[in-house]
């Protein structure tokens, strides 16, 4: 049986005065709980070694991906990056390259344009909310851009809306629920049947309007 440790139970620790937590396979760590542990510079002790979890089986096959950021969301732009070069994504990063400041409209137009042309199968935004950008890029004929922040919300946005492109905000969420929202996001296909429907109407709204 699975034990959980949630954000809660690391507040606890804290509070307990202890600087460490042990763990072990049978342990999960809720990626809320994960952020918690980094900011509270709580040591993770694993009491037996864990075996890699591989999540390239189970991602998703389509394999290039636009991604970008402003000078707020460069940091988790290069962890995500790095996450994606690993599990065999191709990579088009429109910028931005530093934390310089900059102006979010322009790395999304970037990402979305890439994705409407078809240069990439997905995009990948990140600024401090993950709104801005989702809010520039959907103004792309063809974009569902989704800003995430948490698991469901990521798998509704592929299943249900067949978003293509993930925002999510760097100073709204912790880099380990991040990881976590991009895994699920990835991970999760458009289900079709009524959402197609639905999808369908938005389609034309959009022809309407242009």
């Amino acid at each position: 049986m699975k034990k959980v440790i949630t954000e809660i139970d690391v507040i606890n620790q804290y509070r307990s005065g202890s600087s460490s937590i042990k763990i072990d396979r049978n342990t999960l760590i809720t990626p809320a709980a994960k952020d918690k542990l980094n900011d509270l510079k709580i040591k993770v002790i694993n009491s037996e070694s864990e075996p890699k979890k591989e999540i390239t089986d189970s991602w998703i096959t389509k394999k290039k991906i636009a991604i970008g950021s402003d000078h707020t969301g460069y940091h988790i732009k290069e962890i995500l990056k790095e996450i994606l070069i690993d599990n065999g994504f191709n990579i088009v990063d429109v910028g931005t390259s530093s934390e310089d400041s900059c102006d979010y409209p322009d790395y999304a137009k970037a990402v979305a344009v890439n994705v409407n042309d078809d240069s990439v199968d997905f995009g990948i935004i990140v600024d401090a909310t993950g709104i801005p950008s989702a809010i520039t890029a959907n103004k792309i004929k063809g974009i569902r851009a989704a800003t995430c922040y948490n698991e469901f919300s990521a798998w509704s946005a592929r299943a249900h809306n067949d978003a293509n492109i993930l925002v999510v905000g760097a100073k709204t969420l912790g880099e380990e629920t991040i990881k976590s929202i991009l895994n699920k996001f990835m991970d999760t296909n458009f289900e079709g049947g009524r959402h197609q429907r639905r999808l369908d109407k938005i389609t034309l709204i959009e022809k309407e309007n242009s």
